[in-house]
């Protein structure tokens, strides 16, 4: 086998094109990897991405649910699988997808962040408080979270408490922040 074409090397470039905005092009290269290496949860789960950002969000399920199927522990394939059904705004499949990621890992501030929105746009305001605290716990300069919180406390008329996150925010650049 030709030292260019590992499953590794080519996960690296799919990996890059992917976040070069180029998932057209990845895809090929996560399928030959996968072909090389079929029972590789990573390549599963970094085919789905690409395949996400392309809209093609059966293909990405299948692909998050083959990952998790090879490693039910995998957070990262829940948590993806979470944000597609979010999008495609089964938001039952959702919720399921984003517990059962913060059940393998519940150190994800971005997961929590992600339930969070999810409790919001269906105005439980607690819950999603709760979420976005969670995840400002785990990581105090995550933008996203932050400003969440600060329109969550709003819409529970904790005036002080948005102010406060408001401030935070107004505070750092946002080079400071995640």
């Amino acid at each position: 086998m030709d030292r260019m074409n590992t499953a590794a090397n080519l996960n690296d470039s799919g990996i890059a094109l992917t976040e070069a905005n180029r998932p057209y092009e990845a895809i090929p290269l996560f399928r030959e990897a996968l072909s090389i290496e079929p029972e590789n949860p990573l390549l599963w789960l970094n085919l789905g991405i690409a395949q996400q950002r392309t809209g093609d969000y059966n293909e990405a399920l299948e692909s998050y649910q083959r990952a998790v199927y090879i490693d039910d522990e995998m957070s990262e394939s829940w948590g993806a699988m979470g944000l597609v059904y979010y999008e495609l705004e089964e938001l039952d499949c959702a919720e399921e997808c984003y517990r059962n990621a913060l059940e393998r890992n519940n150190n994800s501030p971005k997961t929590w962040n992600n339930l969070g929105v999810l409790y919001f746009i269906q105005e439980c305001y607690e819950d999603a408080r709760r979420c976005f605290e969670e995840a400002v716990s785990l990581m105090p300069m995550y933008y996203d979270a932050l400003f969440n919180l600060r329109d969550t406390c709003r819409e529970l008329s904790d005036y002080r408490a948005a102010a406060e996150f408001e401030r935070l925010l107004q505070s750092g650049n946002k080079e400071g922040y995640y």
